[in-house]
């Protein structure tokens, strides 16, 4: 079975990190919840508590088979700002590991180099933080091993690019339908 780990920092936005993982789920992809910083429970950008599956220091982070970051401020921040996971997005970068990002949180990947020649998107007023890449306004753009989205009302359309990637375009269509989500 796949797995991803979707990371959890205080501030995060809840739409785009819980329906990553709703989706994944649904679609039976392992989506294990991952603290930052190894608390049990997260609050989000609208005071909204999550539960964790576990905190980063536990993570075994060659199991994982995908890397997302959700956006939220200040969750991008912290997320950004905390060097084991800026380490292992490097290290599933270089090595074509799947990472994935939504809303504000591409800007970490822009910060890191990562978009150069590469189509990306992210939320609108951020496209100088994607730096060197080729700024798109797609809903999800794949370039390579790199997924981005632009904020809360395309986190199914992200979701559903992660589910197609990890299983077929019809499963990912399927879903998209029982949840009721018209796909273009």
């Amino acid at each position: 079975m796949s797995k991803v780990g979707i990371f959890f920092g205080t501030g995060f936005e809840e739409i785009e990190a819980l329906t990553v993982v709703d989706l994944l789920r649904r679609a039976g992809i392992e989506a294990v919840c991952i603290s930052i910083n190894n608390a049990n429970e997260v609050v989000g950008s609208h005071q909204i508590s999550v539960r964790m599956d576990e905190g980063i220091a536990e993570t075994d982070f060659a199991a994982l088979d995908m890397i997302v970051c959700p956006g939220g401020m200040p969750g991008t921040r912290n997320l950004e700002a905390c060097s084991i996971l800026t380490e292992q997005i490097r290290k599933f970068y270089e090595s074509g590991k799947l990472i994935g990002a939504i809303c504000a949180a591409p800007s970490i990947f822009g910060h890191m180099g990562l978009l150069k020649g590469k189509k990306a998107c992210i939320y609108p007023g951020m496209e100088a933080e994607l730096l060197g890449a080729e700024v798109v306004f797609d809903e999800v753009v794949k370039a390579d091993n790199v997924i981005t989205s632009r904020g809360m009302g395309t986190a199914i359309a992200f979701g559903l690019e992660i589910v197609e990637l990890f299983t077929d375009k019809e499963t990912a269509e399927a879903l998209g339908k029982k949840v009721v989500y018209k796909l273009s």
